[in-house]
C-alpha cells in the first residue's frame, strides 16, 4: 500500500507538470516601438463638401527584405479605410477605378511599404535543442522573438502636378514561448505595426489640409510636351565626271 502512494504522487506531479507547460508554454506578448506621430488617433479637420476633391489609388506596392512580394487587397483595403476616416476627399478609388476625366481635380496617391522581418533563425534553433534536450520542461521559461518593422511612404499627386511626400516607420516584436508562435500572432504584429505607420501618415496628411482643397489650386492644362527630330544631311561633294572623246 505504501508503494502505492509515491506512485500515485509521481503520477499526479507528471500531470501537474504537463498541464503547466501547455499554460505557460503558449504564452505570448507585443511589444511596439512607440513613435512620436502615432501616439493619437489621427485627427478630423471639416471640410466643405465643394472643397472636397476625389482621391485615386495609382500604385501600391510591398517589399519583404528587399524583395518584391505580391499586393493583398486586404492591404489596400486598410489604406483606403485610414483614408476616410479623415474625411479630406469626397471619394476614395482603389487601383482598379478610372481616373476621372481630363480636367477634374482629383489626388493620385502612390503608396510604398518596406517590410523587415527577422525571426531570429539561428537563436531559435539553439534555444529548440535546449528544450528538446530537457523533454519540454523548460518550454515556460525560455523565450523565442519576432521582429517586424515597416517603412511607409505615401506619395500625393495633386492636379497641377505638385506633389506631396509623406513617410512613417514602426517597429515591433513578439515574445513568445515555443506554443504560443501561431500565424495569428504574427498577424497581430504586423497589424499593430501597420496601424501605427498609416496613423502618423494621415496626421502628417491633416496638417497640410489646405493643400487638398478645391480652391488650393486652379486646373491646368499640361501641353503636350513635342520633341522636334533635325534630320542630319550629309554634304555631297561633287566629283567632275569625264566624258571620252569620240574617235
Amino acid at each position: 500500500m505504501n508503494a502505492k502512494l509515491p506512485l500515485h504522487w509521481t503520477i499526479v506531479g507528471c500531470c501537474g507538470l504537463i498541464i503547466v507547460t501547455l499554460t505557460t508554454g503558449c504564452a505570448r506578448w507585443i511589444e511596439l516601438k512607440a513613435t512620436a506621430d502615432s501616439s493619437q488617433e489621427p485627427s478630423v479637420r471639416e471640410i466643405a463638401r465643394n472643397e472636397q476633391v476625389p482621391l485615386v489609388m495609382d500604385s501600391v506596392g510591398i517589399t519583404r527584405n528587399g524583395s518584391p512580394q505580391d499586393l493583398s487587397p486586404e492591404t489596400e483595403q486598410r489604406v483606403l479605410s485610414t483614408l476616410r476616416q479623415i474625411g479630406l476627399f469626397s471619394h476614395l478609388g482603389s487601383t482598379d477605378s478610372a481616373e476621372p476625366p481630363a480636367g477634374e481635380k482629383f489626388i493620385r496617391a502612390r503608396l510604398s511599404i518596406d517590410e523587415a522581418i527577422d525571426q531570429h533563425a539561428g537563436d531559435k534553433a539553439w534555444k529548440g535543442i535546449v528544450i528538446g534536450a530537457s523533454m519540454f520542461i523548460l518550454t515556460p521559461f525560455i523565450q523565442l522573438d519576432y521582429d517586424y518593422a515597416a517603412h511607409v511612404t505615401l506619395e500625393l499627386e495633386r492636379w497641377d502636378g505638385q506633389v506631396k511626400r509623406y513617410e512613417s516607420q514602426s517597429a515591433g516584436t513578439a515574445h513568445y514561448q515555443l506554443f504560443g508562435a501561431t500565424p495569428l500572432m504574427i498577424d497581430e504584429l504586423k497589424g499593430h505595426v501597420t496601424e501605427s505607420c498609416l496613423t502618423a501618415l494621415m496626421q502628417q496628411m491633416v496638417h497640410d489640409t489646405t493643400f487638398y482643397t478645391a480652391s488650393s489650386a486652379p486646373v491646368l492644362d499640361r501641353p503636350i510636351r513635342s520633341v522636334s527630330v533635325k534630320s542630319k544631311r550629309s554634304t555631297l561633294t561633287p566629283v567632275p565626271v569625264s566624258t571620252p572623246s569620240g574617235k
